[in-house]
């Protein structure tokens, strides 16, 4: 077995490890990793009261990294939020902060003077207010031309991808194994039985089939699952990869499956708010309110007892990288 794969007894103590050095690599992976402490901070700071937003479906960990293209079912693309670990109904205000300190904390970590940082976070609050305008009816204002050349680049990449770039990306090639090793760990047999368990369900078949180029009667099986050490706010959690063979001989296809396990979110939630009690059913409610495209691809579900969400993950989904800016 590969040195850097860790047995199931071993898990904690490597994820542990992982996220402390995670967050110790840069300020940006601190801030992406500290969604607890930003809110213990942010309620003992000594700061004005915050405005008081409208009780609606909020990301909760709102930064650049969570933000990306995604596309849907029938192959549209946007750029949406793309984590919905945190997903509350709450107070926007909180996604607007979460998304500011990261941005600043770009601008600072890219030695840029204080006045860029300001005119960020001025044009971070156009953007917001303008999907106020009467005109904008729900969608974006923005054509692909008006975007920022990061954003612009990024949703022309993600439209070019195919199966061979996640493949290529995620399980190192396109054949039809996980391979064990720094990010992919060996699953029990308990959890090999719950996955493939799983995936005789009605609901996981639907959720496969429902891309255009599937037929609603395709023969799904379970060809390789793993544990997945990804992430860094979520490390510890349960997270498993599975590799999906759709149809077989000619026809055949794959799929990679994520499925994540979902905790009780560290943001502020509305006291009197509607909203799940099951984690799962949270997190699926809120992607689709807050990303069609990309909720319209996830189910709640529950392994081993815990509550999970499934997702298909799709070439074209991507995370805006958001490392280094430059003035302009």
């Amino acid at each position: 077995m590969d040195e850097e794969t860790a047995n199931p007894d071993q898990r904690m103590q490597r994820l542990i490890i992982e996220r402390n050095r995670k967050m110790a690599a840069s300020a940006h992976a601190y801030v992406r990793g500290s969604t607890a402490r930003f809110y213990e901070w942010l309620e003992a700071s000594d700061r004005i009261v915050l405005p008081e937003g409208p009780e609606i479906w909020i990301c909760g960990d709102c930064h650049a990294g969570n933000l990306g293209p995604v596309a849907n079912t029938a192959g549209a693309l946007a750029i949406q939020i793309r984590d919905f670990d945190q997903t509350v109904i709450g107070n926007p205000a909180h996604d607007l902060i979460r998304l500011g300190l990261f941005l600043a904390m770009a601008a600072r970590g890219s030695d840029l003077p204080g006045i860029t940082t300001v005119r960020i976070l001025e044009r971070m609050i156009e953007g917001y207010e303008a999907a106020f305008a009467p005109e904008a009816q729900g969608e974006t204002t923005d054509a692909v031309a008006d975007m920022p050349k990061i954003v612009k680049s990024a949703m022309r990449l993600a439209a070019g991808r195919s199966w061979k770039h996640l493949a290529d990306e995620r399980i190192e090639g396109v054949e039809p194994t996980i391979p064990l090793g720094k990010r992919f760990w060996p699953l029990t047999k308990e959890e090999r039985e719950g996955v493939n368990e799983l995936f005789a369900e009605d609901g996981l078949h639907r959720l496969i089939t429902s891309l255009r180029s599937r037929g609603d009667k395709s023969r799904l099986r379970v060809m390789d699952a793993a544990y997945w050490q990804k992430g860094c706010s979520s490390l510890g959690r349960l997270r498993i990869a599975v590799l999906v063979a759709i149809d077989k001989g000619k026809a055949e296809r794959h799929c990679l499956m994520d499925i994540k396990e979902t905790i009780a979110p560290t943001a502020p939630r509305s006291s009197s708010a509607d909203m799940p009690k099951n984690n799962g059913e949270r997190v699926v409610t809120g992607a689709r309110n807050l990303s069609p495209l990309l909720g319209g691809r996830m189910i709640q579900a529950r392994l081993l007892k815990k509550s999970v969400f499934v997702r298909e993950l799709l070439p074209q989904d991507l995370k805006l990288e958001i490392e280094q800016v430059a003035q302009d």
